[in-house]
C-alpha cells in the first residue's frame, strides 16, 4: 500500500551513530524511520512547537527590556538621568544578549 503512495525509493547510507540517532528520534516521535525522515524534510523551523515557544518568550523578553530602556531614555530626556541608569542599560543589554544566545543555541539543535 505504501508503494502506491510513495513511489520513489531512495537509498541512504549512514554511520552507525547517525543510524542510532535516527532510530531514537523516530521512536521518540512515535514514527518509523521513513515516516520521520519525510516529516523532517517537509517541516520548516517555525513548525516545531518548541521553537515557536522559544521565539515567543524571546519576543516578550525583548519587549519588557525595551519598555525599561524607554523609561531610562525618557528620564534622560527630561534631565532626570542618573549615573546608575547607564549601568542598568548595560545589564539590560547583557540580559537581552543572553536571551538571544539561548534561543539561537536551542534552535541550532533542530
Amino acid at each position: 500500500m505504501a508503494d502506491k503512495i510513495h513511489c520513489v525509493r531512495k537509498t541512504l547510507r549512514l554511520m552507525s551513530k547517525e543510524a542510532e540517532l535516527l532510530a531514537s528520534k523516530a521512536k521518540a516521535a512515535g514514527m518509523n524511520e521513513a515516516e520521520y525522515l519525510r516529516f523532517i524534510i517537509s517541516q520548516k523551523p517555525n513548525d516545531y512547537p518548541e521553537i515557536r515557544l522559544l521565539v515567543r518568550k524571546l519576543i516578550n523578553e525583548v519587549n519588557h527590556i525595551g519598555v525599561n530602556i524607554n523609561q531610562i531614555v525618557a528620564n534622560n530626556n527630561s534631565g532626570l538621568y542618573k549615573a546608575g541608569d547607564k549601568t542598568q542599560l548595560i545589564s539590560y543589554m547583557r540580559k537581552l544578549n543572553v536571551a538571544v544566545k539561548e534561543v539561537v543555541d536551542k534552535i541550532g539543535d533542530y
